[in-house]
């Protein structure tokens, strides 16, 4: 009997961790948009689980803010504020640049080459202009920043990171201007030059200056979006 209780606790919790993990690939990849309501029954019935274990993974979104919970009203994903938005990128250039300091003080060629391999998936992803490849390629640019604190083994540091990056291609998604994403890529290959070359004081201006680039491509005069929950999870 306790053998079956705990394997139904896991179960659960495999269910929710996998809710948890699709929407957010879903907000992060823009195909749930700023103020999509997020409805429990339908949520449910597309992975076959419960409304309870659908609440679970609400809650876990919105303690990463990408989803906020309104009373009587029920959940959406999150409309970041411009306030928001500015404090967000602001704690990840304090974050990112005492990364890239820990960084290039024990950076050696095998980092560097898994660096150079991302970027140039990034690259590649660039000259994909469809839905699909539009998503993949604003995944690959926050992953950038997440895999330099995975080389570093420092896995709570890369789970800050993550989080900080969801917000971030959230805020993304509501003030985005029609500015080209090839920026950040190419800053990406000069952060990744400055590090092979142990250059601390470089690497940490060019991030600094990398993060305020992406934060002025911003249009904080957009109206955000709000779209319904349609086949975003399919």
């Amino acid at each position: 009997m306790a053998s079956e209780q705990m394997n139904s606790s896991a179960a659960g919790g495999s269910s929710t961790d996998q809710i948890v993990s699709a929407l957010t690939q879903a907000i992060v990849s823009h195909r749930l948009k700023p103020g999509t309501k997020l409805a429990e029954q339908k949520i449910a019935t597309q992975f076959g689980v419960s409304r309870t274990l659908v609440r679970q993974a609400l809650f876990q979104l919105s303690q990463h803010r990408l989803i906020a919970m309104e009373p009587a009203r029920g959940a959406f994903v999150a409309s970041p504020s411009v306030a928001e938005a500015r404090q967000v990128f602001a704690v990840r250039r304090m974050l990112e640049a005492e990364t890239t300091r820990a960084f290039v003080r024990q950076v050696n060629p095998k980092q560097i080459k898994v660096l150079q391999a991302h970027v140039k998936a990034e690259q590649a992803a660039l000259g994909q202009d469809d839905a699909g490849g539009r998503s993949h390629r604003t995944e690959l640019l926050g992953d950038f920043h997440v895999r330099m604190a995975e080389l570093m083994g420092n896995q709570v540091l890369a789970e800050l990171l993550g989080e900080l990056i969801s917000r971030c291609s959230l805020i993304t998604l509501m003030y985005q201007s029609a500015r080209a994403a090839e920026h950040s890529s190419d800053e990406h290959v000069q952060i990744v030059k400055a590090l092979a070359a142990k250059d601390e004081a470089l690497a940490v201006r060019l991030m600094d200056e990398h993060l305020q680039h992406v934060e002025s491509n911003l249009d904080f005069d957009l109206r955000p979006p709000a779209d319904a929950l349609t086949a975003a999870l399919t």
